[in-house]
């Protein structure tokens, strides 16, 4: 419990309530904390890269486009709105643009390849 003062004395003046320098010097000084406010992150970036990922893993050419596209409008939704996600809208977009660059190779080979059977007389194989 805390003791009190009598009534009768008089308050305590600066030079009875000063610490010691000794005491002031061994003692830590206090952690300061440091209150971060955390922007909301925007919701089509985070679809553009999760599209992105899939895009080049599961469903290679649909989940593609749709990253490209999310990823454009979620790029002109942060610019307009000054959210987070900026970083992500872009990885959603380069992903994309990857994943449909490379179903654009795989069918123009599967093409070529196909073409090329065709044109060595397999077909005539059977005669």
């Amino acid at each position: 419990m805390t003791e009190k003062a009598p009534k009768t004395s008089k308050p305590a003046t600066k030079a009875a309530v000063a610490k010691p320098a000794a005491a002031e010097a061994a003692a830590p000084a206090a952690p300061t904390v440091t209150v971060v406010s955390s922007e909301k992150t925007n919701t089509l970036s985070i679809v553009a890269l999760v599209a992105g990922i899939v895009g080049l893993t599961f469903i290679p050419f649909l989940a593609s486009i749709v990253a490209v596209v999310t990823g454009h409008m979620a790029r002109a939704e942060v610019r307009r709105t000054g959210e987070q996600g900026g970083g992500l809208a872009l990885a959603g977009l380069i992903m994309g643009y990857v994943g449909i660059g490379l179903a654009v190779l795989v069918i123009s080979l599967l093409f070529a390849f196909l073409g090329v059977v065709i044109a060595s007389g397999m077909g005539n194989y059977y005669y």
